[in-house]
């Protein structure tokens, strides 16, 4: 393990860091209005943040038992022998018991659990953690629903663009199957020509009418994520964001800081830590506080008289002596799951890693795919137009038309497909930066929550990694 720890520096989580909306770089109104409705409506967000105020209410939980728990009791009892007379009343036999008492009790008790050994501290440390994990989730859940709102908006405006697309290609081969016609109806070319035409302008519109399926299920999306029925939820067709935020190569690794699975990951590490500490503590005895003062009398009067009271009070001592390896085994539980923390932890981060890296290469390479896809638009539109011409003049034949204005299409589709996965590579980076990728936004390491941070298995400085001993070879 000295390889992999050489790579890594110590972790100092800022998922804390306020993102801001970060969507309003893309300068779309209807984008930033649907964006903001995520915080309020998104049932995922809600389940999210309700599950953090569970979180905390178990820490809250674990910390009374810090304190002595204070309790009430009172009871009524009549009791009597079974010596008494009986009488007939009406059919039916009554029991008289001359000798029955009642007796009225009452009091307060008190149980406290000393934590001598620090199991109580220990389970509260734990817990915090894992409600500072679940808020992470929370961020996390926040972040992805943002992110997954954009990427929905970004294809249901290419779909719209299709759909003009698709539109303009019917117009025009309907302008087409008009020339053939009259070239048919003049004799110059066979129907076969005509039949061409005509199947190439209704595949089309096939495929017009599949692309407003498309369109309406991305708005159907959009409409779940912002907490909405789909049904009656409309958006307005609009042009697609014209300029695309770009982040030059060379973002430093402590921009990953701020992504809230990473600090969820750091937080777990620090729960099952914690859990560590509560299993050792059950090695030492439990020791407890217990009193009680309850007042006795045949009458609630007589609870008033302090010779009534019977009280009770001392100290408690219980320990496991024999238990056949249960306590070390707990023990070693608590390290395994301790150690699955730290690799799952260090994995997160190399996977966050692979996405920056992945995204800014789909960046800069669907950059340059953009230039080249629309010089190939170009070239197909001029020889679509080309092509119609010569067929006209009767020194092409109808096929050549077919396979231009086919290659036209396709062109324009594939542009329309770049430049979709050029926006949803821009919202993928924003969500493996953890929402942001200005460094000054980034405060001051402090601790999360307010909890004093132990050292911690640390996060890598470089991708690359020492090779490790084939795990196969243990045996």
């Amino acid at each position: 393990m000295t390889g992999i720890a050489a790579s890594f520096q110590p972790a100092l989580p800022r998922d804390a860091v306020d993102r801001g909306p970060w969507w309003t770089m893309y300068g779309d109104a209807t984008l930033d209005r649907l964006a903001a409705q995520i915080d309020i409506s998104n049932q995922t967000l809600l389940q999210a943040e309700a599950a953090y105020r569970q979180a905390r209410a178990l820490v809250r939980q674990d910390a009374s038992g810090l304190y002595p728990t204070v309790t009430g009791n009172a009871g009524y009892t009549r009791s009597g022998s079974g010596t008494g007379t009986s009488r007939a009343v009406d059919s039916g036999i009554v029991n008289a018991s001359p000798g029955a008492t009642s007796q009225f009790s009452a009091g307060p008790g008190l149980s406290w659990e000393i934590d001598l050994w620090g199991r109580i501290r220990r389970q509260i440390e734990s817990d915090s953690a894992a409600a500072q994990a679940s808020a992470a989730d929370l961020a996390n859940a926040r972040l992805s629903a943002q992110a997954n709102a954009a990427i929905n908006y970004f294809s249901m405006r290419i779909s719209e663009q299709r759909i003009k697309v698709y539109q303009a290609s019917v117009a025009a081969y309907a302008r087409s199957v008009e020339i053939v016609q009259n070239q048919l109806d003049a004799g110059i070319v066979s129907r076969v020509d005509l039949a061409q035409a005509q199947t190439q302008l209704e595949q089309t519109r096939a495929q017009l009418v599949a692309e407003n399926i498309t369109r309406a299920q991305f708005e159907h999306a959009l409409a779940v994520l912002v907490g909405r029925a789909p049904t009656g939820f409309q958006v307005e067709a609009g042009p697609p964001p014209r300029d695309i935020p770009t982040i030059d190569p060379g973002v430093p690794s402590t921009l990953l800081e701020r992504r809230p699975d990473i600090a969820s990951a750091e937080r777990q590490m620090a729960s099952a830590n914690a859990q560590i500490g509560v299993a050792q503590a059950a090695y030492y005895p439990n020791i407890s506080l217990s009193s009680a003062v309850t007042m006795v009398g045949s009458s609630l009067l007589a609870l008033a008289t302090l010779s009534n009271a019977v009280w009770s009070v001392g100290p408690a001592l219980s320990a496991t002596l024999i238990d056949g390896g249960a306590l070390k085994a707990q023990v070693e539980g608590a390290r395994a799951r301790y150690d699955a923390q730290v690799a799952f932890y260090r994995q997160t981060i190399l996977i966050a890693f692979q996405q920056v890296e992945d995204a800014l290469v789909q960046q800069r390479v669907l950059e340059q795919q953009e230039k080249v896809q629309r010089a190939a638009v170009a070239a197909a539109r001029d020889a679509e137009r080309l092509s119609l011409n010569q067929y006209r003049l009767g020194t092409v034949p109808y096929t050549t038309v077919v396979q231009t204005q086919a290659a036209a299409l396709s062109a324009e589709q594939g542009l329309l497909t770049v430049r979709l996965s050029r926006l949803t590579a821009s919202a993928n980076l924003v969500l493996a930066l953890g929402g942001g990728w200005q460094a000054s936004d980034l405060p001051a390491p402090t601790p999360i929550g307010g909890i004093d941070q132990r050292p911690q298995p640390a996060v890598p400085t470089a991708a690359s990694l020492e090779p490790q001993k084939p795990w196969w070879k243990i045996w």
